[in-house]
């Protein structure tokens, strides 16, 4: 799954839904079935909750996450920043830390544990590696696995007008070869953690570290 955190409403062109649909194909080549959303076309409350109540549709967002085995944040730059709309996505999964209908009841694992994360980033000058480093710290600390060369992203020159498509990002390698690594090393993260999904208890273990501490969170 792959959700487009594009500032703009469909059915407005969206460069970052440009390079999403490039990662899509990679992957559907490799046999893996692949949905994109854009996410302002939900109505998304802002939150940190799994459902903030009337009107949220953050719900049928989370089933699709629930479902996927790969989950890929693709997320304009603006003023150097994440987009507003991937930081909500971010927020909202911030749900899985209190909602034990996201932990497994044996393990206390996260929902998004054997789950592989990645992210796609599009804009105008620089700022593509504070935010893939956002994005990318971010899903593991919900408890996706982040595999190695995950991060894919164009941007233009300084001051520049053109984005990803006008200004022929789609033929420039460095951002061909980076998404190549990428949509590579999701699918053999992926299927290696259908076959051999993690076993951490993370109950078991804060148990054992609440018997070796004296200090209290």
């Amino acid at each position: 799954m792959i959700i487009n955190c594009t500032l703009k409403r469909s059915p407005n062109f969206s460069n970052t839904g440009a390079l999403a649909e490039k990662a899509a194909q990679q992957l559907r080549e490799q046999g893996i079935e692949t949905e994109i959303i854009r996410l302002n076309d939900y109505q998304v409350l802002t939150g940190n909750t799994s459902d903030e109540g009337e009107g949220d549709e953050w719900p049928q967002i989370l089933e699709k996450i629930k479902a996927c085995d790969i989950f890929i944040i693709a997320t304009p730059i603006w003023m150097g920043h994440l987009a507003s709309t991937s930081q909500k996505v971010i927020e909202r999964l911030d749900a899985v830390f209190r909602d034990e209908n996201l932990m497994d009841k044996d393990t206390g694992q996260y929902m998004p544990y054997n789950k592989v994360g990645g992210c796609l980033i599009t804009g105008n000058e620089d700022g593509a590696h504070s935010c893939a480093a956002q994005v990318l710290w971010s899903l593991q600390e919900v408890g996706f696995t982040i595999p190695p060369n995950v991060n894919a992203y164009w941007t233009g020159k300084a001051g520049g007008e053109q984005d990803y498509v006008e200004a022929g990002g789609e033929r420039y390698l460095y951002t061909n070869k980076s998404l190549r690594y990428m949509t590579g090393n999701l699918a053999f993260m992926a299927k290696l953690l259908k076959e051999n999904p993690i076993s951490t208890n993370l109950t078991g273990a804060a148990e054992k570290a609440r018997a070796e501490s004296d200090k209290e969170e």
